[in-house]
This record gives structure tokens, sequence and C-alpha cells, in this order.
């Protein structure tokens, strides 16, 4: 009598299959899970109070100038980062090559633009690696230094990486939200 190794064939498939599902299952569970703090909110909130943030932008912008200036390279309350990919900077950025591996130096001046006059600045900044929420730089104005209303800090990037750099401004009730993308060299 012949012997029929068909279902041999079969349960192996089966079992490779399904070993393959576990190996699968157990490598994700294992890979950290970042959450996007964008504006230093879950996305969810970001998502659901988007149109709320450019409209608290643009009411800022109304109000007051704003100027950041990171490494000696001046901002706007800019977010147009938010909608590009890290590879679109990379080859379109105006905003590539900002941050340094070693000490960075960070200063903010808002003033009134009717009477010129600087206002006190509430700072929430975050600058953390666009892949890993590991090595997150939390600015407040605890880290500032206060120089009539001229703020100024210094950091350290640990990494030359992709960065992203976020936060929130608040003077006199108005929210004022950053984005920019960028990377240290």
């Amino acid at each position: 009598m012949k012997r029929n190794y068909w279902p041999l064939l079969f349960i192996a498939i089966f079992s490779f299959t399904l070993g393959m599902i576990i190996w699968t299952v157990m490598s994700a569970i294992k890979l950290p899970v970042n959450e996007d703090e964008s504006f230093l909110r879950s996305y969810q909130d970001v998502d659901a109070n988007y149109n709320t943030i450019m409209t608290s932008n643009q009411i800022f912008l109304k109000k007051y100038n704003f100027n950041l200036n990171v490494n000696e390279k001046i901002f706007g309350l800019t977010t147009e980062d938010i909608k590009y990919s890290q590879r679109v900077l990379e080859k379109k950025s105006e905003h590539k090559n900002i941050l340094k591996y070693g000490l960075n130096n960070i200063s903010l001046i808002v003033s009134d633009k009717k009477t010129n006059e600087k206002k006190s600045v509430k700072i929430a900044l975050k600058v953390t690696k666009s892949i890993s929420n590991k090595f997150d730089i939390l600015l407040s104005n605890k880290n500032f230094k206060n120089n009539e209303n001229e703020y100024t800090a210094n950091f350290e990037i640990s990494d030359k990486n992709n960065w992203n750099i976020t936060g929130t401004f608040e003077v006199d009730g108005v929210i004022g939200s950053i984005f920019i993308k960028t990377n240290a060299i």
C-alpha cells in the first residue's frame, strides 16, 4: 500500500503560517508606541480642534509680533511643516539644519503690534525626535532667562537626527502654536 504525504504538506503549511502569525504579534508587542503630541496635545485633540488652533494663531498674529530665534535662525509663528513628511522637508525645507549636535540656544520676543511693547509670555515648548519620545526636551518659563520680556534658553541635543520643535505661547489669554520639523547636524 502506497502512503499519501499530501496531508503532511498541508499540516506543515498551516503550522508555518500559524508560527508566522504568532511571531508577528510577539514582535509588534515588543516595539515601543510613541504617541504624536503636536502642539503638546494628543493627536485626537489636535484633530478635533485643528481649525481652532489655526484661528487662534491668526488672532495671535493680528495682535502680536512674534520672533523666535533658534541658533541665529529667525522664525515667525509657523505651522507649515505639520503637513509635510520628513523626506519632503529634507528636499524642500527652509528649516533644514537648524539644530546643532550639542549646545543650542533659543530666544523669544513677543511684542504688541500697536504699542511695540514687549509682552510677558507663558511658554510651553518641546524639542523631540520625530521617531521617539525618549529624548524629549521640555522647555517652559522656568528654563528661560527673562530679561525685560526677552526670553533666552540653552538646551543640549544628544543625537544627529530628525527633530520637531513644537509648542504654545500664551499672551494675555491668546494662544499661538508652533510646529517646526528640522534636523540636527
